[in-house]
């Protein structure tokens, strides 16, 4: 868990989801669309006196001079702008005058109009939009209910965005569809949208042999009769899910065309993250950090979640109408869940050279078996030693850099790539 600044509850972050799993796409590989389950017959929608219990105990329970109000879903804009407008109000009344208050919200986008794009930018909301790169790779799995693909309504939404002047992070999804085209995917951001911000999140979609089956068909209500509730058991991934070696190819492909062109022009979050581990000042990126657990799920009833990727019953960790906010972030259960990730890696883990990098990545993807047959192993793992292997010279050339006080952008001038770019 991270330290405080003055005791009490340490700094947390909360992903509150004000719809729950509700969502106006049917993205095949959204795994929380399944979590409907979990609240069969529930509206779906969180009430204005859960919004206010909410946004009380997370400012109070603040001891840092820093929060965020975080919105997830399902899409979170389905809300409509007046909940979000009372949002702001609210956490204007409740705020201490020493808080300062950072908004993000993630959204697919086909909502977005003027009048949110105008609120995002008087209210200095860090919007993170879902975009898997060009229509033929995004409209692939992001769908709508019908099945029709949704490029052309997100690029609506992210034009208001870009006229509004709103600070946009965009978020994709590596899968099979996209993997093997990362420049097409990077160039796309970079000189079609002309994003600034980047994070790459690779699909791992768990199941079981059993399962396995229903899986491939997605998890959204009209995929089958049968859909399972996706939660993190089984040795098994869709058909949809990226491959390791894939995922680590993409990411070194476009970190060689970023390292000679982009660096301090286009921040990339994989290799921000590297950077500062290979500087010995690790960010606060949990899926390569040592420990987790200071980030947590609130769902629309005021459930909380250990986690985002464990909205399952086994990870429950209480509602805030009867246990406050901080004291289930500081709980002994939720404590344990974020050093299992430090305790629970294999041997293999624990002698790698990249381990200071990687960590194990993310506990939901550490399902399979190392060479010797110990368990724990992350399914990503070939992706990351060729990917951290791969970077390591250039990554000790630009910290030589930054601590000469000279720029990381000047790596270019005695590094290049030494396999070709591909596409």
């Amino acid at each position: 868990m991270n330290a405080t600044t003055g005791g009490g509850t340490p700094a947390f972050h909360v992903l509150a989801k004000p719809t729950g799993p509700i969502c106006n796409l049917d993205c095949e590989y959204c795994f929380f669309l399944s979590k409907e389950m979990l609240y069969p017959g529930d509206r779906f929608r969180m009430a204005d006196e859960l919004l206010e219990k909410y946004l009380r105990q997370l400012l109070e329970s603040h001891r840092t001079p820093e929060v965020t109000v975080a919105w997830q879903g399902g899409e979170p804009t389905m809300m409509g702008l007046d909940f979000f407008r009372r949002s702001v109000e609210l956490v204007d009344q409740i705020r201490r005058p020493h808080q300062q208050i950072q908004y993000t919200i993630q959204t697919n986008g086909v909502l977005i109009d003027e009048e949110w794009a105008a609120f995002f930018k008087d209210n200095d909301v860090l919007v993170g939009l879902s975009v898997d790169g060009p229509k033929e790779l995004h409209n692939t799995y992001r769908v709508d209910k019908r099945g029709v693909g949704s490029f052309d309504r997100v690029m609506a939404g992210y034009q208001h965005l870009k006229a509004a002047e709103v600070d946009v992070n965009v978020l994709c999804t590596v899968h099979a569809s996209n993997q093997q085209h990362p420049l097409d995917v990077y160039r796309f951001f970079r000189d079609d949208m002309g994003v600034q911000f980047i994070q790459f999140i690779p699909i791992v979609e768990r199941t079981t042999d059993v399962l396995l089956p229903l899986a491939n068909k997605g998890w959204s209500t009209g995929s089958s009769p049968d859909r399972p509730l996706y939660v993190q058991e089984g040795d098994q991934v869709t058909d949809r899910t990226v491959n390791a070696e894939a995922f680590g190819r993409f990411l070194i492909t476009i970190f060689n065309e970023w390292a000679q062109r982009d660096i301090g022009e286009v921040y990339v979050q994989h290799f921000d993250t590297a950077l500062a581990n290979w500087f010995g000042e690790p960010g606060a990126v949990c899926v390569f950090s040592e420990t987790c657990g200071s980030a947590v799920a609130l769902e629309h009833n005021g459930d909380v979640y250990s986690c985002d990727h464990y909205v399952e019953p086994d990870y429950l960790l209480g509602n805030i109408n009867d246990t406050p906010l901080g004291e289930l972030v500081r709980s002994a259960r939720q404590v344990k869940f974020g050093l299992d990730k430090r305790d629970t890696l294999p041997e293999f883990c624990r002698n790698c050279d990249v381990r200071f990098a990687c960590h194990g990545g993310c506990p939901k993807n550490r399902f399979t078996h190392t060479a010797d047959g110990e368990s724990g192993l992350n399914y990503l793992c070939a992706g990351y030693k060729i990917f951290f292997g791969e970077i390591d010279e250039p990554m000790r050339i630009m910290c030589d850099l930054l601590h000469r006080g000279r720029a990381p952008a000047e790596l270019s001038q005695s590094w290049s790539p030494k396999t070709p770019k591909r596409s």
